[in-house]
């Protein structure tokens, strides 16, 4: 079974380009959705022991949790350090499971996919891109974003120029959906036959 990683820098089309696999039924692990249902369930009580008050009713309230750990590193890296294994974990039974059931291929779609050196247990790496004007505008035009906030988020990720260097594959998402799905199925059809 051949594991693709999935990444690319914020609003470059990575969550659409993850359900346009499952719509082609490929297998896709969700690393954020994975640390969403871990802050809810079997961290927040590490998180809450590590840095109190930041669970309220049984679930981490990230607003809290960021004010404690944002620009601290040291918070930052105690952070990862309790988060990073529970994901792995969760990512690894996934795969487990996806081997057992024969898919030839599955996806994991890890955001810091490159900042956290994962491509390591990865096959081969697709990145999502589209070109920097069309990233600001999708971004910018999200609730509660701003240019300052794009900016601290791009500081914190490899340039997507230096990602599309790196990677094995490239989606450009710039164009259509249907462009989008058509790259994806001639990817598909290079890591289920090799050709």
């Amino acid at each position: 079974m051949i594991k693709l990683g999935l990444t690319g820098s914020i609003g470059m089309g990575k969550s659409t380009t993850a359900a346009a696999f499952r719509r082609a039924g490929v297998p896709v692990y969700d690393a954020d959705a994975t640390v969403h249902a871990l802050y809810a369930g079997a961290a927040a009580p590490l998180i809450e022991a590590a840095f109190p008050g930041t669970v309220r009713d049984g679930a981490v309230v990230r607003e809290e949790l960021a004010r404690q750990v944002l620009g601290q590193p040291e918070a930052l890296a105690r952070l990862e350090s309790i988060v990073h294994p529970l994901v792995e974990a969760a990512e690894a039974e996934f795969v487990a499971s996806a081997e057992a059931e024969q898919h030839p291929v599955v996806v994991l779609d890890i955001p810091l996919l490159y900042e956290i050196r994962a491509e390591s247990r990865l096959d081969k790496v697709l990145v999502v891109s589209a070109p920097a004007e069309m990233q600001r505008e999708r971004v910018l035009g999200r609730p509660g974003m701003s240019e300052e906030r794009l900016g601290q988020i791009l500081a914190r990720q490899v340039p997507d120029e230096e990602k599309r260097r790196r990677a094995d594959f490239i989606v450009d998402t710039s164009r259509s959906v249907e462009d989008a799905e058509a790259q994806i199925r001639a990817i598909l059809q290079v890591l289920k036959t090799g050709a």
